[in-house]
């Protein structure tokens, strides 16, 4: 069993940054893939980004690229996303979710276990 907990949303201006953490317990953190992903009002749950078990490998969706960094510290168990120049489409529920592969992946079957998620509202 694995327990994922995210937090750090709220609301932020356009422009404006902050940084989610996902804390895990219950199983091996290091060994798998971590990935975030975000479900916007009236919307599909989307892919955001990935980081593989050692951090060395990431990966973004495109409207996120260049904005939004991942990491992870595994001595910590938690995973990190920095989001900086929040726009309003960015307004969703924000999910840290743990797969069962060890290198990146967006592929939101492959990802076995799920936090609650995390509200991020930006304004514009």
């Amino acid at each position: 069993q694995v327990q994922l907990v995210e937090s750090g949303g709220g609301l932020v201006q356009a422009g404006g940054s902050l940084r989610l953490s996902c804390a895990a317990s219950g199983r091996t953190f290091s060994v798998y893939t971590m990935g975030w992903f975000r479900q916007g009002p009236g919307k599909e749950r989307e892919f955001v980004a990935t980081i593989s078990w050692s951090g060395g490998r990431t990966y973004y969706a495109d409207f996120v690229k260049g904005r939004f960094t991942i990491s992870r510290d595994n001595a910590k168990n938690t995973m990190y996303l920095q989001m900086n120049n929040l726009k309003p489409e960015d307004t969703a529920v924000y999910y840290c979710a743990s797969s069962r592969v060890t290198e990146t992946t967006y592929n939101e079957k492959l990802y076995a276990y799920w936090g609650q998620g995390t509200q991020v509202t930006v304004s514009s």
